[in-house]
């Protein structure tokens, strides 16, 4: 099953947390946007944690790193009305984009996606 993963459910994967199997489970037909991929590799560095060569191994495992592009933008920025009481970020947005682009669920940690107006399915892993 093809998903789009929040940069919180692949940190779960990379730091052994719960859910981590789940999305181990994932990996081989999963798409992340390229803001979200950043928001991992900045923790992940902050961490300690050498990046170097990170995204060819999750590569190989199938994961994919999808552009941000304009039209993703625009969904993001469309998208800070419906999700500013959650405190959504624009990371959080920009995944949430690419997921509405792709038609795809998108799995994540944080539980107020669960609760958001959208005609998207969201896959909480804890």
């Amino acid at each position: 099953m093809a998903v789009v993963l929040d940069a919180s459910a692949l940190l779960a994967y990379l730091r052994e947390e719960p859910g981590a199997g789940v999305v181990d489970g994932l990996l081989a037909d999963a798409h992340m946007a390229s803001v979200n991929w950043a928001e991992v590799v900045q923790k992940s560095l902050s961490a300690g944690v050498d990046v170097d060569g990170m995204q060819e191994d999750l590569q190989a495992l199938g994961m994919r790193v999808e552009p941000f592009l304009p039209v993703d933008g625009e969904w993001a920025g469309r998208l800070w009305p419906l999700t500013r009481q959650q405190g959504l970020s624009l990371a959080d947005r920009a995944c949430l984009s690419l997921a509405l682009r792709l038609g795809l669920t998108v799995v994540t940690c944080d539980r107020a996606w669960a609760q958001l107006p959208l005609d998207l399915e969201v896959q909480l892993l804890r």
